[in-house]
């Protein structure tokens, strides 16, 4: 599902215009955005956890030389899904 798509099922399922399901949709995105950025964790119940995870100093090669590289640590953005949403797809 694209975006656009996501949107009018916003906008189909809530009876909002287009337009309002758009900036609703682009204000949760932000939203969810600035939380991480902040180091925060968004969890919506029912639903899911977004984080940031930290991920170690690793190495790893290089497939085209095969020469060791180290690859510097940095942080990740990561989702959990909750319960209900597993259970919503196993079903």
């Amino acid at each position: 599902m694209t975006k656009a798509e996501l949107i009018n099922q916003i906008a189909e399922k809530s009876e909002l215009t287009k337009k309002d399901a758009e900036k609703a949709f682009s204000a949760v995105v932000s939203t969810i955005t600035e939380a991480l950025v902040n180091g925060d964790k968004v969890q919506i119940v029912g639903f899911g956890t977004f984080e940031v995870r930290d991920r170690k100093e690793k190495q790893s090669k290089n497939p085209q030389t095969g020469e060791t590289i180290t690859v510097p640590a940095k942080k990740a953005p990561a989702f959990k899904a909750g319960k209900a949403l597993k259970d919503a797809v196993n079903a």
